[in-house]
């Protein structure tokens, strides 16, 4: 997101630098802490769903590790890509200083290869499931990558990342099948819908720092009110893409069940964050989405497999 010279403001001098990750495996875990890989739960389960879909059933344990792999590197290069692209912001954001790259607990030499074999990981998942996954691949990168800068000049960056999550159950989709159709875009659609949603919450907390440095998001431009309006808005029309789904592939009612949970659980997550009122708001991005995540999971691939 540009340098200190950009937007007017200095990096906070830190006088007690973090001790800096050692020895390989030492470097693989910091990277991983940074990017909370342990948060690939909110986008995996959809991918696996949309995996089901497409054969009806259970897949191949082949396709399934692939498929894992192509998500794990995925997610591992975006996020990773995106710690890079805003490491300078970070070093001066209160919440965010002390994150590997800003604290110098991890080097950027070793983000930059960390990120590289990670699209490296996508691209031979890709290449061992199809071949129009493989074709597709370069063109994935490129959008996962791309989020990384639409801060700078757009507020509907949230848009771009529900985008980068919406195409895992198509990707996963067209790993299976060749091919793709209506019923999975309108899954890949009410994904974009879940994480930009949660995304615009999330950003409710950098508002004040947002604004002064020249970052673009909705509730910098609008206001945190109208940021969970429009959460709860792209949350609605996440449930009713499901539903359009779960007609369209003649899911029973395991999977509506699952659904009517899910919508519990939103309706809890926006209880939980308010205008005048963010001290709840990891509860609210972490713990609720993550249990969406898993829910949904459960409830839709049972479903498949009962029927």
């Amino acid at each position: 997101m540009g340098d200190s010279a950009n937007t007017g403001l200095m990096p906070p001098a830190n006088s007690r630098r973090a001790p800096a990750a050692r020895g390989l495996l030492g470097k693989i875990r910091t990277t991983l802490e940074m990017i909370k890989f342990e948060h690939s739960i909110f986008a995996l389960p959809f991918a696996l769903v949309g995996a089901m879909l497409a054969v009806h059933g259970w897949p191949a344990a082949w396709q399934m590790l692939w498929l894992i792999v192509a998500m794990g590197g995925a997610r591992s290069a975006a996020m990773t890509f995106n710690r890079i692209a805003d490491r300078k912001f970070d070093a001066q954001n209160p919440r965010t200083k002390m994150r590997a790259l800003p604290a110098g607990r991890l080097s950027l030499r070793f983000a930059a290869g960390f990120t590289v074999v990670s699209c490296a990981l996508l691209v031979l998942a890709a290449y061992e499931l199809s071949p129009l996954a493989f074709k597709l691949s370069p063109l994935a990168i490129a959008i996962l990558l791309l989020y990384s800068y639409t801060k700078r000049f757009t507020l509907l960056s949230h848009v771009v990342l529900g985008i980068c999550d919406g195409l895992s159950p198509i990707a996963a989709w067209i790993a299976l099948r060749n091919d793709f159709t209506l019923s999975v875009l309108l899954l890949g659609a009410a994904v974009a819908f879940w994480v930009g949603g949660f995304d615009l919450i999330y950003a409710c907390q950098d508002v004040e720092f947002d604004r002064r440095v020249g970052i673009h998001s909705l509730p910098q431009r609008y206001g945190i009110r109208a940021a969970l309006i429009a959460s709860a808005v792209s949350h609605a029309a996440m449930l009713a893409l499901l539903l359009v789904v779960a007609r369209m592939e003649h899911l029973g009612w395991l999977a509506l069940a699952g659904l009517a949970v899910v919508a519990v659980l939103l309706a809890y997550e926006h209880t939980l964050v308010k205008p005048s009122d963010l001290s709840r708001l990891n509860a609210a991005f972490f713990t609720v989405n993550g249990y969406i995540g898993v829910l949904f999971y459960v409830t839709w691939a049972g479903d498949l497999l009962i029927h």
